[in-house]
């Protein structure tokens, strides 16, 4: 378990950036040959991704739902470009899995696969983790103070007004 950081903290990122969600549901749990090779395949990509930093990735959380099994992953990268050629490029390993679950669950509905992709313009994001581990997108960038600037929602959107409730 990670260790909580006591107090109030905010991601610090000044460029765009993408938030990339993307999750396997089974819907069949007896089709057991369908959907293991999809979870599986996910595990390669992280690797390769977290090793190599220029492909534009900045982090991700996962969570697992036991029933009906699901899973849901929060990525961030640097650009949308940098997202879609990982996931087109034949050297990487997610081209290859696409095709795989086109070919052998196309429509049959044994297994569901989704994702959202959010393109955040410079200056368009806000967060705050109170007594959190680094998490999120402060884990994908710079965990710093929610202090000043950072000490309410609009302030940390570029606005100014005085806390609600005070720290």
């Amino acid at each position: 378990m990670s260790k909580v950081v006591p107090g109030r903290f905010s991601a610090q990122i000044d460029e765009s950036f993408v938030v990339f969600l993307i999750g396997m549901r089974v819907n069949n749990i007896w089709a057991v040959n369908k959907w293991l090779p999809t979870a599986q395949a996910m595990g390669p990509m992280l690797n390769v991704l977290h090793q190599y930093p220029e492909k534009g990735f900045l982090g991700q959380e996962s969570f697992f739902r036991l029933f009906p099994i699901t899973t849901v992953m929060i990525t961030y990268w640097k650009s949308f470009e940098h997202l879609e050629y990982f996931a087109r490029n034949a050297d990487d390993p997610h081209l290859q899995p696409w095709r795989e679950f086109n070919r052998s669950i196309g429509n049959d509905g044994s297994v569901g696969i989704w994702h959202e992709t959010y393109l955040v313009p410079a200056g368009q994001s806000e967060s705050i983790y109170a007594n959190m581990p680094i998490f999120g997108l402060a884990a994908a960038t710079t965990h710093m103070p929610a202090v000043g600037k950072k000490e309410t929602a609009r302030r940390r959107l570029g606005g100014n007004n005085t806390p609600a409730v005070p720290n």
